[in-house]
């Protein structure tokens, strides 16, 4: 469910939700197990994708690419993970989205090991699809998971988890960068997907022992099951909803590409202090997810989505325009704080309306954002500069946030 606050409405329980039998004795614990299980998940899956972005330019070279080849190579991502997300929902809603998010991180930990083993841009791209299809199987999958659990659990917890996964960007940045100097690129990534495989083993047996959640009915659809046909007005919303995530990736997928080219080549950073551009912003994210729930519940869902896109928009012209590493830093700082919390608000309202499909349509939506993003800003690097494509970042931001005004109206309507 989306997160609430005293001014947006709570979305209707069903009866057979309300219904349900109370929780045996030590159901807590086991719910607190599955909450940590899942949060481990989340921040894996952070760390991996940070593990692989500090090596990009060791990648690159290592395939001779430039700018617009490796950005059609980072549009493989996008690509194979929007072409998996639409199977994924209906995948969870026939065997369960705790097992599926298992199976869907076992896949992204084996596959982030293969890049720095390339020595073509086809031959990178190849590998990136198959990087992009774990990664976007194992998005829907947990964040189906965590819709779930928070309505199990009837606490705005969803921005704790993608806390998680904002941590494990940090965590794999910081130590990517650390190790920048000092291991190739390819045990550096063999070391992360090993670290990704045994998470997977003891998370997911931790998961998949916890209690199964009840799916209560999304608030959307026409009928009881979660399955049923959603109504014109939830299919509007989910879109909207999909198209506010779709900003939101577009600025997060182009600071997680080109951050650290954007500090090497145009403000003439060594590597390991270009690690730490990607670093900051995702100690940013992690921060403002932390606070999530608490901006939430005393500013409102719109009121955060609306300031931290406009915040965003700022800290990207900043990030851009500016010649000096400490102000550069301070815009991906002010960035990170801004978007923070517009993905998981958009993607858990839109579970909250149309279960697993609507987490599935919203995410495909916002991950089309990062099949966008690579090759425009890729092209208008090469046609003008990477410090000026990255202000289409600043813009996609600023209509995040306007975006959840509409999206207010419509659910006033």
């Amino acid at each position: 469910m989306p997160l609430l606050n005293k001014t947006e409405a709570r979305p209707a329980h069903t009866a057979s939700s309300s219904a349900s039998p109370a929780a045996p004795s030590g159901t807590g614990s086991a719910w607190s197990a599955a909450r940590l299980a899942l949060t481990a998940f989340f921040t894996v899956d952070g760390f991996l994708f940070a593990a692989w972005v500090v090596r990009i330019p060791d990648v690159r070279a290592q395939v001779a690419a430039s700018h617009s080849a490796l950005g059609l190579a980072l549009l493989c991502i996008s690509a194979g993970a929007v072409a998996t997300m639409a199977l994924v929902g209906r995948l969870c809603l026939r065997y369960g989205s705790r097992r599926v998010t298992v199976a869907s991180v076992l896949v992204f930990a084996l596959a982030v090991a293969l890049p720095a083993h390339t020595h073509s841009v086809l031959a990178l791209g190849a590998v990136l699809l198959l990087f992009g299809a774990g990664y976007g199987a194992a998005n829907v999958a947990m964040n189906s998971a965590a819709v779930d659990l928070v309505a199990q659990l009837r606490r705005p917890v969803m921005p704790s988890f993608h806390a998680g996964y904002s941590l494990g960007g940090l965590l794999g940045a910081a130590v990517g960068g650390l190790l920048a100097d000092r291991i190739s690129a390819a045990w550096a990534l063999a070391a992360s997907a090993a670290l990704g495989l045994a998470v997977t083993a003891l998370a997911g047996t931790a998961l998949l022992r916890a209690p199964a959640a009840v799916r209560p009915q999304p608030a959307g659809t026409t009928g009881a099951p979660a399955s049923a046909r959603l109504s014109g007005h939830a299919r509007l919303l989910v879109v909207l909803l999909g198209l506010t995530a779709l900003c939101t990736a577009y600025g997060e997928g182009a600071l997680a590409d080109w951050a650290t080219l954007h500090l090497t080549d145009d403000v003439h950073a060594t590597t390991a202090l270009a690690a730490t551009g990607y670093a900051a912003f995702a100690f940013a994210m992690t921060a403002g997810r932390l606070s999530g729930t608490w901006l939430s519940e005393r500013l409102g869902q719109t009121r955060v989505m609306l300031f931290g896109g406009l915040a965003a928009c700022l800290g990207m012209a900043t990030a851009a325009l500016a010649p000096s590493v400490p102000v550069v830093l301070a815009g991906f700082v002010l960035v990170g704080l801004g978007l923070a919390n517009v993905f998981p608000l958009a993607i858990a309202q839109a579970g909250a309306t149309a279960g697993p499909q609507g987490v599935a349509t919203a995410s495909t939506l916002g991950y089309a954002g990062m099949l966008i993003g690579p090759p425009v800003i890729g092209f208008l690097a090469d046609a003008l500069s990477l410090p000026a494509a990255l202000l289409t970042v600043a813009a996609t931001s600023a209509l995040a946030g306007l975006l959840a005004l509409t999206v207010r109206r419509h659910r006033a309507a």
